[in-house]
């Protein structure tokens, strides 16, 4: 299938990008790189009456360090987050996860922006944001507001922008002193989406738990931050055994839909080896911590 008819836009500046958006409101919509609404049009999800072409508006695609933040703009492209040397030093898990998008051609033109605003809950870089409780930068015509990743994301494909809105940027914590991260997924080929994917953070003190936090994608609509699983192992010491029993309570909180070509007991099994596999790779990553 092709797009429906649709009138293109070009702005050159964010003010005409959103006196644009003002005036076509719900019959407009924004493209960046296009890899997610692309197929959308194609198949004609997305039946939008005007799109805008936000690729000249450069100056959204950065990282900039921000004092115990990295504020990443809208229009940074996969690639660029996979190698930035700032998310490597301290948010390395937003590169970890923009590596595993797609293909190579994926990567040079999908946007951080893109990928959020449109909230595929299979997408890696939803599920890193509602790992780290990023915090969104949302404009309009008359003015700007923040938004957690938290409140941003409502459901498979929904999000808090509203139609007049465009995303920003967005602020991602930096890893504390002595914090690790680490992410694993799988999928069935090499560029599809993960059937089911983790995220965590982890520091240790003194042989102790001392901050955990873990999301997953694949076993609701939405990525999901398991926080009541966490909270009940911070404070507790680290064992050869610890990342399995992480594992069972993460199972044991998640509940899948059944799917033909997917049952949910199938979604259940990969969640465990997941987080085993990611919580392990944390622990490797930690200095003087023995188990």
């Amino acid at each position: 299938m092709k797009p429906i008819a649709f009138t293109y836009h070009r702005p050159t500046s964010l003010d005409e990008a959103l006196d644009l958006l003002a005036q076509w409101g719900p019959e407009a919509r924004l493209l960046a790189g296009g890899q997610s609404l692309g197929p959308m049009l194609n198949l004609r999800v997305a039946r939008p009456a005007h799109v805008i072409d936000v690729n000249d508006l450069t100056e959204f695609a950065y990282v900039r360090e921000a004092g115990d933040a990295v504020d990443v703009g809208g229009l940074t492209r996969h690639y660029q987050l996979a190698g930035s040397p700032a998310l490597l030093r301290h948010c390395p898990l937003l590169p970890q996860a923009a590596r595993t998008i797609g293909h190579y051609a994926i990567r040079q033109r999908g946007t951080l922006g893109g990928s959020l605003a449109n909230a595929d809950p299979a997408a890696q870089l939803v599920l890193v944001a509602v790992t780290l409780d990023a915090r969104l930068t949302l404009a309009r015509r008359d003015g700007r507001r923040e938004v957690t990743a938290k409140d941003f994301f409502q459901a498979a494909m929904t999000t808090a922008l509203q139609p007049q809105e465009m995303l920003l940027s967005v602020r991602f914590p930096k890893l504390n002193v002595g914090e690790v991260c680490a992410y694993r997924m799988f999928n069935r080929r090499h560029g599809d989406y993960a059937l089911v994917a983790v995220a965590t953070t982890l520091a240790v003190q003194d042989g102790l738990v001392q901050r955990l936090r873990l999301a997953i994608s694949g076993t609701a609509p939405l990525p999901e931050r398991l926080d009541a699983v966490t909270a009940a192992f911070e404070g507790r010491p680290v064992t050869s055994a610890w990342p399995t029993e992480v594992a069972d309570a993460v199972v044991n909180a998640v509940q899948p839909d059944d799917d033909e070509r997917v049952p949910a007991t199938y979604r259940r099994e990969l969640a465990h080896t997941l987080t085993v596999r990611a919580l392990t790779r944390a622990l490797e990553k930690l200095e003087g911590v023995s188990v």
